[in-house]
């Protein structure tokens, strides 16, 4: 196992420090009261004048150093641009300490969803992509990227990128906690759930789901009025079977203010399911989602809400019912462990089968 130390900014200091006692459970894991005093490796100062210095406590020189970071809401309470501004800093002072490597573990990039280019448009994914880079960053690592083309922003001669799939926890989770056994997945789920997109955009994931559970798939297919930002104009469902009686998931990479999937759901409603749920790996919860998504739950139109931590947990918004948020950082210790050991990453991005999972659920954690 190659020499390396864990630390993180402001925004994910106690999430960096879930991921080193996770580390500290694995077989021949070495290093590990380095590791977990790195969580506070960096000190951040601000001048009078606003500006910021990031500095390094102790030596990190020659080691192979993996940098948690959030620039979305976050535990430290930082706006976007203050938690941006602090990592950039955190790498360019790590590399001037003469770190072997720096692998930079973002969870979610907020920018992520800025990486379309138009004529006269920044794209926030190339402009944070390219700074990493150009500052020594050359491993960067995030769960569930918006789009797969993201990833060809990077040149992989220059930085290697790991999109790990998420939704995998969110697979397991629903095995866990509601299906269980062979019996229900074959008697009640296969003829009574259905997984449904958010728009056509999302197809791709939902289907992942009903393959993974031999489920039915709807798709919506969403209009939006480009002329304003979340915005929608209409919905149509498309479906093989009645949606009517069927326990929905609606599946999705994020919710933001909730406006998509607060139109799906009033759209599904004249379809009469027997519930409607909503599956999603980040979630932002901006303004005004707790709102939207709390009225649908007393409206008895939304039953449960099932989301990761990627997204500070801690800063969620308070009495949201049936929220249930399901831990990364045991997952994440797993991928570090993985990269740091040059070991294979194919067990962590193998695709989810339940009927596999439920017959030898050790298969996927290993």
């Amino acid at each position: 196992m190659s020499d390396f130390i864990v630390a993180a900014t402001r925004s994910m200091r106690d999430y960096a420090s879930r991921v080193t006692g996770h580390l500290a459970k694995f077989p021949s894991y070495v290093s590990l009261a380095e590791a977990i005093n790195g969580v506070e490796l960096l000190n951040t100062d601000r001048f009078a004048d606003g500006e910021m210095e990031v500095s390094v406590k102790n030596s990190v020189r020659g080691k192979n150093v993996v940098l948690f970071a959030s620039c979305s809401r976050n535990e430290g309470g930082l706006c976007v641009e203050e938690a941006k501004i602090e990592l950039y800093h955190a790498v360019d002072a790590l590399k001037r300490s003469q770190a072997k490597s720096i692998l930079v573990f973002e969870p979610f990039i907020s920018c992520s969803r800025s990486d379309r280019t138009t004529r006269r448009n920044s794209v926030g994914l190339w402009v944070h992509f390219k700074i990493l880079t150009t500052l020594g960053t050359k491993h960067i690592i995030t769960y569930q990227l918006h789009s797969n083309k993201s990833e060809s922003i990077l040149d992989p001669t220059v930085c290697h990128i790991d999109d790990i799939p998420a939704l995998t926890l969110l697979e397991r989770y629903l095995c866990d906690a509601y299906i269980r056994n062979m019996e229900t997945l074959e008697q009640v789920v296969r003829p009574n759930w259905a997984f449904c997109s958010v728009d056509a955009g999302g197809e791709k994931l939902a289907r992942g789901f009903a393959n993974a559970f031999g489920a039915p798939l709807v798709v919506a297919h969403k209009q939006r009025d480009y002329s304003k930002s979340n915005t929608i104009e209409s919905i149509n469902i498309l479906s093989a079977e009645p949606v009517e009686g069927k326990v929905l998931w609606i599946v999705d990479d994020m919710v933001d203010t909730a406006g998509s999937v607060e139109s799906l759901i009033r759209a599904l409603g004249p379809l009469k399911p027997a519930e409607v749920n909503i599956i999603a790996v980040h979630a932002l919860f901006s303004p005004p989602a707790a709102k939207r998504l709390t009225a649908l739950s007393e409206e008895g139109l939304l039953k449960r809400i099932m989301v990761t931590d990627t997204v500070c947990p801690g800063t969620l918004p308070d009495k949201i019912p049936g929220l249930e948020v399901v831990p990364s950082s045991e997952l994440s210790a797993r991928i570090i462990r993985t990269i740091m050991t040059n070991g294979p990453m194919g067990k962590i991005l193998r695709t989810f089968d339940a009927e596999i999972y439920l017959k030898s659920p050790n298969l996927f954690n290993q």
